[in-house]
């Protein structure tokens, strides 16, 4: 999914050399790991973590709400930097007891509810404070430049009680991709102050010369303040309450030299210098405003901005109350990873490695979510408009026109050191990008947006045929232009990813399948879109330029004796005859002829492709096939989610919903019954759930749209703006639904509330509310 992820995804990360072991007869595969590996010394599911998510800021904390008490990727990140490594609060020196531990149904914020553990003041005395006796609840979440914590104290005992409240912390500024695994050579220079009896704060002075500072505000006064710790002794009486805050603020400026100041510790003094040039961070607060009061404050706007957000939205009720749970953490997930950009907004596209904008995520999610809230779509095209690259620039695999697969603002990223600050080394985001705009427009019919964007989608149909098409035979390859870049540059971008029959490796340049899918909609829709804004010249040239690819690509690709179309063809091309996921991304763009679609569904949906709960990446007995690879036999909802929407297309409503109801099943074993990033691609065991991935994301914005993409792709659903029509073809509901209930479907100025109720093998529908004049189809 994103630009490092060249290999499997859960191999140590070091930009050194080390030796692994290669399966026999792959002697083109490499003896070392490739660079922006992600570690997996400890795994992401061993124990339940938490994700707070606000712009460019994201936390991922342990159950407690603490950060760092175990090795991982704990922390609190601003702009690919870990501003807090370390939060941890202690009871007597002891951590309380863990009663529950839930996101907020929306993800606004995090509640933990705790209580004492038997607490002994003196060693050589009984119990001094029985278990349970005293309730700790804690709040925490984030929103414009700080992490809020309140830690609420309620006694119910019927004595008088003092304890003493500990909290321990550090930062460390790692870069992102350190915390991933990768190695420096060099690091700025960190220190640490007390700035009042109230404040600690650590700065950071990193080699790009940015200055991070991270801020620890304490109310009340804390009894003891030092660098790295803050003790509380708070006293309870019979059934009294008690309330400490902790707000961490983070910030990141340019630096002018100062000489340092005696009152620092740390590594190095001069890491106190004057800080200008402010580029994001905490918004000020009034000194003398109580810590209580800034927490109220900012918890209140934190959920009027979040109700902003969503207001007006799709929303959908069913008569299964497990998958409403699902859709409502997807459509929090969806919104928490929303970031607003002065485009709009965007899907950032995963906690913790991918909290950052990617060009084909964005896409995707966008696609899938368009039904649900097009202002998804409108943020990304206009966002990835203005990022477009606009010279060759083979460092960043960039030539003009191409769309941008990843930004990264860290010091490794700003530094050279990762090539990731804007990098364009993707295939498939260029042609993705164009048909989002088609699909953007048939729901919503915002001509001004295209117009907006117009000398960008002409620029990107130029870069397919002039720089997309390496070799010029017709179809769009890709290989890096250096040997920072990634190896593979579509979707399965792991180095170990495309590959013969026979497990070697495929050389470049090459021609992914889905891709060539891609070219043939962001044509045909670019067809559309050019007839309505006059072009005719364009537009019928576009659709005969599509109508030739999609020959070219059903002689060049199909293969009758895998019974679908191949993986890719390599630089001789030579057919990787594989079975795999990628296509059903050909029935997703309709490039397949119809006459294909029904045995390439026989393949994705056969005992190899289908394991029970999802269609692997790879199929079983394909030479490179590994259930816990990270794209060679794993499971990933986002592309599941593509293949329905595919096989819905061709009216294979019911092998879509077979799909959906694995998926559905896949959620009821997640925490929070939220879709992962992937997980392995094991066969389905009774009284079993799936197998989890060490290192998945989770959230992710592609994995969190799926089920609505899931759903529309049974329900039929089309809105057709130009048509003013809802059109419902052939609609199937899976068996865990009897019923649903679409609330605010939106076209133009129109309104409706749909329901669908499943009887047997038949769907009836009915409109419940019917605002506008928008007509409302029903074919099979």
């Amino acid at each position: 999914m994103a630009a490092e992820n060249t290999a499997a995804h859960n191999a140590t990360a070091r930009t050194q050399a080390s030796t692994v072991k290669v399966a026999p007869g792959f002697q083109d595969a490499d003896d070392v790991l490739p660079t922006y590996h992600i570690e997996a010394h400890t795994s992401l599911v061993e124990r339940p973590l938490r994700a707070l998510k606000f712009g460019e800021a994201f936390g991922v904390l342990d159950s407690y709400g603490d950060i760092g008490v175990q090795p991982g990727p704990e922390g609190l990140y601003f702009q690919d930097t870990r501003y807090l490594s370390r939060l941890e609060v202690t009871v007597e020196g002891q951590r309380p007891l863990m009663l529950s531990s839930v996101m907020q149904d929306d993800n606004g914020a995090l509640s933990v509810d705790m209580t004492t553990p038997d607490i002994r003041l003196d060693a050589h005395d009984e119990t001094s404070i029985p278990r349970e006796t005293i309730a700790i609840e804690r709040t925490k979440f984030l929103f414009r430049g700080a992490c809020y914590d309140r830690i609420g104290l309620r006694s119910f005992d019927s004595k008088h009680r003092r304890l003493r409240i500990a909290v321990t912390f550090d930062a460390d500024y790692r870069d992102l991709f350190e915390v991933r695994g990768t190695d420096r050579k060099e690091r700025g220079k960190r220190g640490v102050l007390v700035a009042s009896d109230r404040e600690v704060q650590f700065r950071y002075v990193g080699l790009d010369e940015i200055v991070r500072t991270t801020s620890l505000h304490f109310g009340p006064k804390p009894d003891q303040i030092e660098p790295g710790r803050a003790v509380f002794d708070v006293s309870l009486p019979p059934e009294g309450r008690a309330s400490l805050f902790i707000r961490v603020a983070f910030e990141a400026h340019r630096a002018f030299t100062k000489p340092p100041s005696d009152e620092m510790v740390g590594e190095d003094a001069a890491a106190k210098l004057t800080l200008a040039a402010n580029v994001g961070g905490a918004r000020r607060e009034p000194k003398d405003l109580a810590e209580g009061m800034i927490f109220a404050r900012a918890y209140r706007d934190s959920r009027r901005d979040l109700r902003a957000l969503t207001a007006g939205i799709t929303t959908i009720i069913s008569s299964n109350d497990q998958f409403n749970e699902g859709l409502c953490r997807a459509t929090a997930d969806l919104y928490m990873l929303a970031s607003r950009t002065p485009e709009g907004i965007y899907p950032f596209a995963g906690i913790p490695w991918y909290s950052t904008v990617f060009g084909r995520d964005g896409i995707i999610t966008a696609l899938m979510a368009l039904w649900i809230d097009p202002k998804f779509g409108r943020g990304v095209l206009r966002y990835l408009a203005s990022t477009q690259a606009q010279a060759v620039d083979p460092a960043a695999d960039a030539q003009p026109g191409k769309v941008l697969h990843e930004t990264r603002r860290g010091e490794m990223a700003m530094l050279g050191e990762v090539p990731f600050r804007h990098y364009y080394g993707t295939i498939d985001g260029t042609p993705l990008f164009v048909m989002l705009a088609w699909e953007y427009y048939a729901v919503t019919g915002d001509l001004e947006t295209i117009r907006a964007i117009w000398p960008s989608l002409e620029l990107a149909l130029d870069w397919m045929d002039r720089y997309g098409d390496r070799d010029g035979d017709g179809f769009v390859e890709y290989a890096r232009d250096t040997d920072k870049g990634l190896e593979n540059q579509g979707w399965k971008d792991s180095h170990d990813s495309i590959f013969h029959t026979d497990g070697q490796l495929a050389k470049g340049p090459i021609a992914l399948c889905e891709v060539q899918g891609y070219v043939y909609a962001a044509k045909t829709g670019m067809a559309k879109l050019a007839a309505l804004l006059g072009h005719d010249p364009m537009a019928e040239r576009l659709s005969l330029e599509a109508t030739a690819l999609r020959e070219r690509f059903d002689a060049a690709f199909w293969n009758e004796e895998i019974g679908t179309y191949a993986l890719a063809l390599d630089g001789a091309k030579k057919q990787c005859a594989v079975r795999s996921s990628n296509a059903g991304h050909a029935l997703f763009t309709g490039i397949a002829k119809p006459e294909r679609a029904a045995r390439v569904a026989e393949t994705l949906l056969c005992k190899d492709g289908f394991n029970g709960w999802g269609v692997r990446t790879i199929a079983k007995g394909e030479a490179r096939y590994n259930p816990m690879s990270y794209h060679n036999g794993s499971i990933w909802p986002h592309d599941n989610a593509l293949v329905a929407m595919g096989l819905a297309r061709y009216d294979r409503k019911h092998e879509a919903a077979r799909i959906f109801q694995g998926m559905f099943d896949t959620s009821l074993y997640q925490d929070q019954k939220r879709l992962p990033e992937l997980f392995c691609g094991f066969m389905r065991r009774k009284q079993r759930g799936p197998v989890a991935y060490p290192v998945a994301c989770s959230p992710q914005a592609w994995a969190a749209a799926a089920p609505f993409a899931f759903l529309a792709a049974c329900l039929g659903l089309e809105l057709d703006h130009d048509r003013n029509s809802v059109r419902l073809k052939n609609p199937i509901l899976p068996g865990f639904l009897d019923g649903v209930t679409l609330y605010n479907v939106k076209l133009g100025s129109s309104r409706l509330d749909i329901r669908f109720q499943r009887y047997d093998d038949d769907v009836t529908v009915s409109v419940l509310r019917r605002q506008g004049d928008v007509h409302v189809v029903v074919t099979k």
